[in-house]
């Protein structure tokens, strides 16, 4: 049976004062309740100790705090990353992805505090069916909540006890294809999680028109744009959302978006062997990167192999010459990141958690 009491999880303050208003109470119990839910990670009303137990017995038998419960966990041995499979409210699952600094590099932010990153998930599966994405193997199930997006940052928080630095929207899923709810989750963020919007980052396959309404409407999160190939026809085979949104279409969105902000951005790249990493490949990359200000995020290519790919998906392979375009990239005076092969000894691929999860309970 469905538990028809409000869920808090994903309001606002505005939304939480009327809430209490509605039910008798004084509007400051929102501001009270925003706090517990946002910044103290409160997992139920009964350890909100400066709301009386009345209040607190009123808000049991008319409200809930919902969201995305932790079935399990896996931490990598090798690089400390761990990564955390939900349980949503209807049964889906999906992960998130906690990613320390590498041991050797205690990487820091500009407040001396050691960075944490958590790649969270937008979407239950994924529509956009990318070759190189173990989540599109999956299908579109359905988006999730402001409450749902924003509770994997708070559960993270609550079971690791440690302060979450950087929120990365880039699991399971397309961000812009579930845009007001993904913009909601990084107001909460902001306002009551306290995390700046300069460490969340919203990564998309390329929305144009979503970018374009990110740009008029201000927002001050970072944009990265998964590009993997300068080149139409090799970026189609990667991205089928290239042939709806090409990159003449996705540039002159990205350059709307930079006049409209003067904010930098990250293209994200994957290197596959013959695929993209030739030296023309390389060069039209060059060229393209250079129409804004922007770095470089190299990505490694973590098998999908588990999905039983077939046709061009089944091709891909690392390139052995990423290192090398790296230098190239560098020697031509762009930003470049290469991330590390972080959490490759437990099912480090999106999805690949919550597949396995999936197979095993259908069989």
């Amino acid at each position: 049976m469905a538990d028809e009491r409000t869920d808090l999880l994903g309001m606002t303050k505005v939304e939480l004062s009327a809430f209490v208003r509605a039910i008798g109470e004084p509007a400051y119990r929102g501001s009270q309740l925003f706090r517990w839910l946002y910044e103290r990670d409160a997992p139920a009303f009964g350890v909100m100790t400066d709301l009386g137990k009345p209040f607190r017995n009123r808000l049991e038998a008319l409200a809930q705090i919902g969201g995305p419960v932790l079935r399990k966990s896996r931490h990598s041995e090798r690089d400390g990353t761990a990564k955390l499979l939900f349980l949503l409210p209807d049964g889906r699952e999906v992960e998130s992805v906690l990613i320390p600094p590498p041991p050797a590099r205690p990487d820091r932010n500009a407040d001396g505090e050691s960075r944490l990153t958590l790649c969270v998930s937008t979407q239950a599966g994924c529509p956009l069916d990318c070759a190189f994405c173990a989540t599109g193997t999956m299908g579109f199930l359905r988006n999730l909540t402001a409450g749902e997006i924003v509770g994997q940052v708070l559960v993270a928080r609550r079971e690791t006890r440690k302060k979450i630095t950087n929120v990365v929207f880039m699991g399971m899923g397309e961000p812009l294809l579930n845009y007001d709810a993904v913009m909601r989750s990084t107001e909460l963020l902001t306002g009551g999680a306290g995390i700046s919007p300069r460490r969340i980052t919203v990564s998309t396959a390329g929305r144009v028109n979503e970018i374009r309404r990110m740009a008029d409407e201000g927002r001050k999160v970072k944009l990265a744009v998964s590009l993997h190939s300068a080149v139409d026809e090799t970026r189609s085979l990667l991205m089928p959302i290239n042939k709806k949104f090409g990159l003449t279409a996705l540039m002159d969105a990205v350059e709307y978006y930079y006049r409209k902000t003067k904010q930098s951005l990250t293209y994200e790249v994957i290197f596959f062997r013959g695929v993209n990493d030739g030296a023309a490949d390389v060069r039209r990359l060059i060229a393209l990167a250079r129409r804004v200000p922007s770095k470089i995020n190299i990505i490694p290519f973590h098998s999908i192999a588990f999905t039983h790919p077939r046709g061009f998906a089944a091709s891909l392979a690392p390139s052995a010459r990423m290192a090398d375009i790296a230098g190239e990239l560098r020697r031509a005076h762009l930003t470049v990141m290469v991330r590390t092969s972080a959490g490759e000894d437990i099912e480090a691929a999106c999805g690949q958690l919550a597949l396995e999860s999936t197979h095993r309970t259908r069989n």
